[in-house]
């Protein structure tokens, strides 16, 4: 049985990865900040762990990485993520949210790919994927606002292509992908795609990853996207 952890898992995209690789027979390693508290991820079905994470604090980190032993991670999902200044201008620029935005987005998924590199260099598949943003492609950034969410996500994909090179030796693969534009809260009620189908492309593209891949920006399509 292969096994997947998720960062996140609670709602939004996180709680449909959790919801659709428990229906195809998964173990899922569901973590989020509260579990007593995640009751649509305690209503799935399947082979379903729930952890608690806050993916920014050392020790809840720790206690997750002592949990889990010896257990191997097929695929490490860094989807864990917050959008703490939507539509912001310049001029509304917050330091101080800027700065937890970018510890929750950047910082905590390299350190938690850190401490969990050899549960999944001990396993089969060997791959770990961080949830990005297009909004994070550089070349496609055309017009001012939204700093610190765009920011975030260019870094985080910088970080990917250099873990990719970190990694590389132990063959383990490493992407970011962007999903779309997705009805969460984070996206909004007017975003183009819905949760189900965004989890269910990005899944694919997951599944149709090589070591070739590693260190490259993909789409939901799996798709190269321009740094």
């Amino acid at each position: 049985m292969p096994s997947v952890l998720i960062t996140g898992a609670n709602r939004g995209l996180g709680l449909e990865f959790a919801r659709q690789y428990a229906a195809e027979g998964w173990r899922v390693i569901a973590a989020c900040r509260d579990p007593a508290k995640a009751h649509d991820l305690r209503g799935l079905k399947g082979s379903l762990e729930i952890l608690a994470l806050d993916v920014t604090d050392k020790h809840s980190v720790g206690n997750l990485v002592d949990a889990l032993g010896t257990s191997t991670i097929d695929v490490l999902l860094l989807n864990a993520g917050v959008h703490l200044q939507k539509d912001c201008s310049l001029e509304a620029l917050n330091e101080e949210l800027w700065q937890r935005e970018f510890n929750v987005n950047v910082i905590a998924p390299l350190l938690l790919a850190r401490r969990l590199a050899d549960s999944v260099a001990r396993s089969d598949l060997r791959r770990i994927v961080a949830i990005s943003s297009g909004s994070g492609s550089i070349q496609n950034m055309k017009a001012g606002g939204n700093h610190a969410y765009r920011a975030c996500k260019a870094a985080l994909n910088a970080s990917m292509k250099i873990l990719a090179s970190d990694l590389a030796s132990r063959g383990v693969t490493v992407v970011p992908i962007a999903p779309g534009h997705t009805r969460t809260d984070m996206g909004g009620s007017n975003a183009p795609y819905t949760a189900e189908d965004s989890v269910t492309r990005v899944r694919g593209a997951i599944g149709r990853l090589t070591f070739k891949d590693s260190g490259t920006f993909l789409s939901r399509d799996g798709t190269p996207l321009p740094w």
